[in-house]
């Protein structure tokens, strides 16, 4: 049966008209990844259990869309299936006959017990496009073990590179890995579409939470590899330059700054009024001023207090110096600092007043412009009576 979904009339041009996702998703990584593919113009499709997307209820009791939840679930229609059940499972089946791609994190092994792995549905659907994501990998000793983004940021070494030198590890401050996960799966499923389009045929896409977020630490990698060293954390600035991603605090806050080259270097002094720092033989070079940071940050620190945070920022930036003012969230404005104008979309639901999210941007003609956020089972009837 044809798809009976439309996107909203705004979006007649959008890039994934026609295409049906069907998303076993909890939490984030392949919540994130439906929600990106619905800003898109597919049709995603969310089954969820009687109790929902654990991510509903996460530190939030007034509605059935929490901020987890909010943030990654936008433009979905939720279906509730008792999987446990015959009736359940044959729905699911139909919806996933009737699919482009299927998305899924669920524990290794729990999908596949009841005929819904990617073995059974790529052999029997070979145009599916499935895309599954594990903490550990789906086979493996490892792969009974809880995946959530705090455990992959440990395991991966991340987390060891993350904080002040001679203090405990830091986690990053959101779910980090999560959202490369969810990113590297858009990808994926991009590519395997483009290829089905030459090819006719689907793909199998499987990530692990700890293969990404190993991935991502390449250039520590490089580093490693190419030093013999261990990379260990030591806060701000960059191990191999000078001055690199060094926070300085002004007259009425903070900014970070990067001038490790010979050319920014002289720059940043003469921008600040230190330009004797230049033949000041401890800062002559990008491997002096590595050995003497301390020193240097020092100095900086002194003639940074005598501008406010926007004056260093316009001094900078016009000596061409790499530098950012630190800033909380409720200093960031769209069409402000370089944010995009359109970056934030109305997300709502039928409860209650939109809130602007950040929203998706792949292509500089196409936007959506809002999303609405499903209910538990909101769709359900909808969605079922499509099969008949």
């Amino acid at each position: 049966m044809a798809n009976t979904f439309q996107p909203p009339i705004d979006d007649q041009e959008a890039p994934l008209r026609g295409i049906r996702v069907v998303e076993f998703g909890q939490y984030i990584a392949a919540p994130a990844a439906g929600q990106a593919l619905a800003d898109l113009g597919a049709d995603v499709i969310k089954i969820e259990p009687d109790g929902g997307d654990a991510a509903r209820q996460i530190g939030w009791v007034q509605d059935d869309c929490g901020p987890m939840f909010s943030a990654y679930n936008r433009g979905k229609r939720s279906v509730v299936l008792n999987l446990r059940s015959a009736e359940g499972q044959q729905h699911a089946h139909r919806l996933v006959d009737r699919a482009d791609i299927v998305l899924q994190n669920a524990r290794p092994g729990s999908l596949e017990r009841i005929g819904l792995g990617a073995q059974k549905l790529t052999e029997r659907l070979p145009r599916l496009i499935y895309g599954q994501v594990s903490g550990f990998g789906q086979t493996g000793p490892a792969s009974v073990r809880a995946g959530l983004d705090i455990a992959a940021q440990a395991e991966s070494g991340m987390m060891s590179l993350n904080g002040e030198a001679g203090r405990a590890p830091v986690r990053i401050g959101f779910t980090v890995v999560d959202v490369l996960t969810a990113q590297t799966l858009v990808s994926g499923v991009l590519a395997a579409l483009y290829r089905r389009t030459v090819t006719g045929r689907g793909s199998l896409i499987e990530l692990s939470l700890i293969d990404v977020a190993v991935t991502s630490l390449a250039n520590a990698w490089a580093e490693y590899r190419l030093q013999n060293e261990v990379p260990m954390r030591r806060g701000n600035g960059q191990p191999m330059a000078a001055p690199a991603a060094e926070v300085v605090a002004t007259r009425d806050g903070l900014v970070v700054v990067s001038a490790y080259t010979q050319q920014h270097f002289p720059r940043l002094c003469a921008a600040i009024g230190q330009a004797s720092l230049t033949s000041d033989p401890r800062f002559a070079d990008n491997c002096s001023r590595v050995q003497n940071r301390t020193e240097l940050l020092t100095i900086l620190n002194a003639a940074f207090r005598h501008f406010s945070t926007g004056q260093v920022c316009d001094l900078l930036t016009d000596a061409g110096v790499v530098v950012g003012a630190i800033r909380t969230m409720d200093q960031i404005h769209p069409g402000q600092n370089g944010v995009s104008e359109d970056l934030f979309v109305p997300t709502h639901t039928a409860k209650r007043t939109a809130m602007n999210i950040p929203g998706l941007s792949l292509l500089s003609d196409y936007r959506r412009r809002s999303g609405k956020l499903p209910h538990l089972g909101e769709h359900t009837a909808e969605v079922l009576a499509e099969l008949q």
